[in-house]
C-alpha cells in the first residue's frame, strides 16, 4: 500500500543565532592562525588553547549539523525504502528475463556449434572415403543446422539484443605491467598502524610521520 504524500517544514541554518556565533568565531581563529608566530613555549600554550577551543567548535557545530540532517537523511531514507518496494521486484523481474534470454542464446548457439561439427565429421568422412576408394558407397546425410541467434528481437513495445561487454581477467600477474599493479592501499594502512616498521613488505617503506593531537577538558 502506498502511503499518502505528505509535506514537511525544512529550517534552514543560516538564521540560527549558535551557526552566527560560530562563524565569527570561525573567522577570528583563522585570522589569528594565519598571524600566529610559534617562538617560545608559552606561543606553544596560546596555540594549544586555540587548538582546544577549535576541536570544541567543531564538537558544538557537528551538533548543529546533525540537529539539521537527521530529520531530512530520516525523510530520505522513508522516501528510498518506499520507492524500493517497487524498484527492487523490477530490478528483480529485469535480471531473471534477461538472464533466461542470455541461456535460451547460449543453447542455441551450443545447439548450432554442435550440428555444424556433426556435419563437418560427415563431409570429412566422405572425403576419406572418397579418397580411399575412389567412390562414396552411400550419399552424406548432413543434418539440418539451425539459423545463428538472431542478434535483436523487435516488437511494437521496443527492441532488445546482444551489446558488446568486454570484461578482464588477470591470468597471470606476474606477466602485468607495472603501471595495472595497483597497490592494496587499505591493507598498507592496516599494517603501518598496527605493525609500525616492524613488519616488512617487499617494496614498500614505512614510516613515521607525526601529527598534533588535540584533547579537550
Amino acid at each position: 500500500m502506498v502511503e499518502e504524500t505528505t509535506t514537511s517544514i525544512v529550517q534552514v541554518p543560516s538564521a540560527d543565532i549558535v551557526i552566527i556565533s560560530l562563524r565569527e568565531q570561525a573567522l577570528g581563529l583563522l585570522s589569528y592562525a594565519e598571524g600566529r608566530a610559534i617562538i617560545n613555549s608559552d606561543d606553544l600554550k596560546s596555540a594549544t588553547d586555540d587548538l582546544s577551543i577549535i576541536s570544541q567548535s567543531k564538537k558544538v557545530l557537528e551538533s548543529k549539523r546533525k540537529e539539521y540532517v537527521t530529520p531530512l537523511n530520516n525523510q530520505v531514507k522513508l522516501i528510498n525504502d518506499t520507492f524500493k518496494l517497487v524498484s527492487e521486484p523490477l530490478d528483480q523481474a529485469d535480471k531473471i528475463t534477461r538472464n533466461k534470454m542470455l541461456e535460451h542464446r547460449n543453447e542455441q548457439e551450443r545447439l548450432r556449434r554442435e550440428q555444424e561439427e556433426i556435419n563437418r565429421l560427415r563431409i570429412e568422412a566422405a572425403q576419406k572415403e572418397m579418397e580411399l576408394n575412389g567412390e562414396l558407397t552411400q550419399s552424406v546425410d548432413l543434418v539440418e543446422v539451425i539459423p545463428e541467434a538472431s542478434k535483436r528481437t523487435m516488437t511494437d513495445m521496443g527492441s532488445a539484443g546482444m551489446r558488446d561487454n568486454w570484461k578482464y581477467e588477470v591470468v597471470d600477474f606476474s606477466l602485468l605491467p607495472d603501471d595495472y599493479k595497483v597497490p592494496d592501499t587499505a591493507m598498507l594502512n592496516s599494517i603501518a598502524k598496527k605493525h609500525h616498521d616492524q613488519k616488512q613488505v617487499p617494496g614498500v617503506k614505512f614510516y613515521n610521520e607525526p601529527i598534533i593531537a588535540v584533547s579537550t577538558r
